[in-house]
């Protein structure tokens, strides 16, 4: 059975088109430019970081994060980017008994502003928290070793196949793939997504029905 459900970040809680938007600004390029290499990008498998490459050679995702804060244009997101269902998914869950939590690649700026939304959630970490990012093993053993239950009663929910689905499944995870967001409307297709999704939603709002069909079935 479910008994904790832990969200990625970026397309699954936050909607990232804002923050995008103002990278593109940033180099100085056209949104539609960059939004066109980033899909190019990450539809050939490649990571996405790679975008920055081809927009602007020898480009240091660290270095310009700081650039920016020292500009007065640190990333940033707020209420206004959250997805509409996150709030109400999430405490429709929490109040059915569930543990909540979160858990992406984000930064510990990111991880600030996370915890000033004060979401309904029982964890937040980031991977800067932890010091390991998606995909690797390790970060899916500090979820495992922040929730109350064992790695086969925990679902991560994520919007890709690459850095959420197929690494919590390898961790012994039920996996949730959210479909929204560049990365999962490009990779929906794929046949991972039916074969190591537990559950596949459009919207957060129907995980609690879905959640609970799934463990009326193993009962």
């Amino acid at each position: 059975m479910i008994r904790a459900v832990v969200f990625d970040v970026g397309e699954c809680l936050v909607n990232e088109t804002r923050e995008y938007g103002t990278w593109a600004d940033w180099l100085g390029v056209p949104r539609h430019t960059f939004s066109a290499v980033f899909g190019a990008v990450i539809a050939q498998g490649r990571d996405y970081l790679e975008t920055f490459q081809v927009l602007r050679p020898g480009f240091n995702l660290a270095d310009e994060r700081e650039k920016r804060a020292a500009a007065g244009q640190p990333e940033s997101f707020g209420e206004n980017d959250l997805y509409a269902d996150v709030r109400p998914a999430l405490s429709s869950l929490r109040e059915s008994g569930f543990w909540i939590g979160i858990a992406g690649n984000q930064t510990v700026r990111a991880g600030g502003i996370l915890r000033s939304l004060e979401l309904p959630c029982d964890m937040l970490a980031t991977s800067d928290d932890w010091g390991v990012s998606k995909p690797d093993p390790k970060f899916f053993k500090a979820v495992a070793e922040e929730a109350p239950c064992e790695p086969a009663e925990i679902l991560y929910v994520g919007d890709r196949l690459d850095n959420d689905i197929r690494p919590a499944a390898a961790a012994g995870f039920k996996t949730g793939l959210i479909r929204r967001g560049p990365w999962a409307t490009i990779q929906q297709h794929d046949p991972a997504a039916s074969q190591l999704a537990t559950i596949r939603v459009d919207s957060l709002v129907e995980l609690p029905e879905k959640i609970a069909a799934f463990n009326a079935a193993t009962r």
